[in-house]
């Protein structure tokens, strides 16, 4: 692969649209953003509390402060929201393209990292307030005060980019396809498939919600939303967390990848795919819906034995604590095994299934109640691999014999490209228009 670093001075794309001219659509000035820290800083003097000070949220601490750059420093370096440590909140949102033009394309993608640069700053992409007063600001400016939050937002590219619109089908990822029909797909039209994907996760949810909503008004006339989930409560847990619940009540993402060795073996895109996708990755997105009263009615003991872990600590029926290997072949008193061989954990785990792992970084989400007056809930289930047939292959054995599919329902599918980060005086799939 060819180091970004090296190719800045290139021009920025085969269809002549200049870089100067792709960065100065993205954001307003360098400037950015100062009068809200300045702003900051006197309510700090006047008021002698810091609105950007450490918060704490159970046994961890949540540093409003924290920002996380956007920008590569080195060559394969991924984009943020993948590796990082999950944040509380999450937006998800996909785009369906709406020109069919490779240089509004281009566009706005270079808008877009240009923004988001700004955005996990804790800076705005643009005026708020207008310098007459009397136009329409370029940034809404509901996060003006509430700092970084440790946003991170991470792009991804549908199939749908790599058809006839763009020209750009040489450049197809070798494994980016559409998610194939599953065991247990229920999918709902208008939650399915997208050209684009933006993934905004910080631990403060107006900081997320802003920058997505932002960078969907920057794609107006270009692109329009598909569909949309708002998530909390993060739903796996990273380096230092505790692991987090789901809204069943179960702990979720006990064994889920944590090394430095499994990210490269599993998660990281090497020299075998398209050479502008090395150090990238593939993002499965699935919206699925919890039976959250038939689940609550159910009794514990059968609970557990559905999820293959007990419910307070989360340690596997076949003894220990949380983070015991399970015993898959530990025998049960008056016959059968401990852990059902049709329990989530048996059919997910990794040695069930030719040693493939994938990386989980789901959230929890509500849309309030259905027609019936019953809560509609469930996970917004995303997940990073570098191949998705990886998840496809799980996917295929839960959704035939997985005892959890009683209470969920796999209502929304999606699979994107996630390039890596781009350098500085670049943008996000900057490659694919050389």
């Amino acid at each position: 692969m060819t180091d970004q670093h090296d190719q800045q001075d290139q021009p920025a794309a085969r269809a002549g649209v200049s870089r100067r001219g792709l960065f100065g659509a993205g954001v307003a000035a360098a400037g950015v953003g100062v009068g809200a820290v300045a702003g900051i800083a006197g309510a700090t003097a006047a008021t002698g509390v810091n609105p950007l000070a450490a918060a704490t949220d159970g046994d961890e601490s949540i540093d409003l402060s924290q920002s996380h750059p956007f920008y590569a420093t080195t060559a394969r370096q991924p984009q943020g929201g993948v590796q990082t440590a999950p944040q509380r909140y999450c937006v998800f949102m996909t785009f369906d393209m709406a020109s069919s033009t490779a240089t509004d394309l281009q566009v706005l993608l270079a808008r877009w990292s240009a923004s988001i640069a700004q955005l996990q700053a804790g800076k705005t992409v643009g005026s708020v307030e207008p310098a007459h007063g009397d136009g329409v600001g370029a940034d809404t400016g509901e996060a003006l005060d509430l700092g970084p939050a440790s946003l991170t937002v991470t792009v991804g590219l549908g199939p749908g980019v790599f058809d006839d619109r763009f020209g750009l089908a040489a450049k197809k990822p070798a494994r980016l396809a559409a998610i194939p029909t599953l065991p247990s797909d229920n999918l709902e039209d208008g939650l399915t498939g997208g050209d684009l994907s933006l993934q905004a996760c910080a631990d403060d949810p107006q900081v997320a919600y802003h920058a997505v909503r932002d960078l969907a008004r920057m794609a107006r006339g270009t692109a329009t939303v598909r569909w949309t989930v708002l998530g909390f409560g993060r739903a796996s847990a990273g380096p230092d967390q505790s692991t987090p619940r789901n809204l069943m009540g179960f702990k979720d993402g006990t064994r889920n990848i944590s090394t430095d060795e499994d990210y490269a073996r599993f998660v990281w895109v090497g020299d075998d795919d398209a050479d502008w996708m090395a150090g990238g990755t593939y993002q499965v997105a699935r919206k699925i819906r919890m039976n959250i009263e038939i689940w609550d009615a159910d009794v514990v003991s059968d609970q557990q034995r559905v999820f293959g872990r007990t419910k307070i600590e989360g340690a596997p029926l076949s003894g220990g604590s949380e983070h015991t290997t399970p015993d898959f072949h530990a025998a049960a008193t008056g016959g059968g095994t401990k852990i059902d061989p049709t329990s989530h954990i048996a059919l997910a785990a990794h040695e069930a299934n030719g040693g493939v792992k994938i990386l989980r970084r789901p959230y929890n989400y509500t849309d309030g109640l259905n027609q019936y007056g019953q809560l509609d809930a469930g996970l917004l289930f995303t997940a990073y691999m570098n191949d998705p047939e990886h998840f496809t292959t799980l996917q295929r054995k839960l959704g035939a014999s997985d005892r959890l599919n009683e209470y969920i329902s796999h209502i929304g599918s999606a699979v994107f490209a996630v390039p890596p980060a781009p350098r500085k005086g670049s943008y996000i799939g900057e490659q694919l228009f050389r």
